[in-house]
């Protein structure tokens, strides 16, 4: 474990913590289980203000002194099974430099300890499936393959990208007054 690491909660409306989130999440995009590509300028320029009207964002950050070397980001959804708020952990990564020294289990742990300030019936995430290590150190926090009943076999994750633009930029409230 490294000493001196800090997890706290993600402040985006602090520019230096919302550029260090960023460049984290820059630096998880990079990576091969991250896509392999830095992020879009789209991302870039406009995710910090979005996430900031977002009242279902739940992130933290783990800190050395003023050095962000990890985060975790979720997402508040709602289970209807169980009628109840779930977490879904979107994005966890930590600094190659400092993997391997429990600053992972520190930033699930927070996470954790938020879902169940939300009364939050369960964390979900998804990985894929050749991150072996990743996948390893999920299942010993507890994760496990999501299951209704075992001969129908386990869930799959799968998306459908949909083409659509961005949502709007809030409007100009100088422009509106104008005639």
């Amino acid at each position: 474990m490294t000493p001196n690491i800090e997890i706290r909660p993600t402040d985006l409306s602090d520019p230096a913590e919302a550029a260090a989130w960023l460049a984290l999440l820059d630096h998880y995009a990079r990576d091969p289980m991250g896509g392999g590509r830095p992020l879009s300028r789209e991302a870039r320029e406009h995710l910090v203000a979005r996430l900031r009207t977002r009242r279902d964002f739940v992130g933290v950050m783990a800190w050395a002194g003023n050095q962000g070397l990890g985060l975790a980001n979720g997402f508040e959804g709602f289970s209807t099974f169980a009628a109840r708020p779930l977490l879904n952990l979107h994005d966890i990564v930590v600094r190659d430099s400092h993997r391997g020294r429990g600053i992972g289990r520190r930033l699930l742990r927070a996470m954790e300890a938020a879902a169940r300030q939300r009364g939050c019936c369960k964390l979900t995430l998804e990985v894929l499936s050749n991150n072996h290590r990743a996948l390893a150190s999920y299942r010993h926090f507890g994760f496990r393959d999501y299951q209704l009943d075992p001969e129908a076999g386990v869930a799959h994750f799968l998306e459908k990208p949909i083409d659509a633009p961005p949502p709007a930029e809030p409007a100009d409230a100088h422009a509106l007054t104008r005639e």
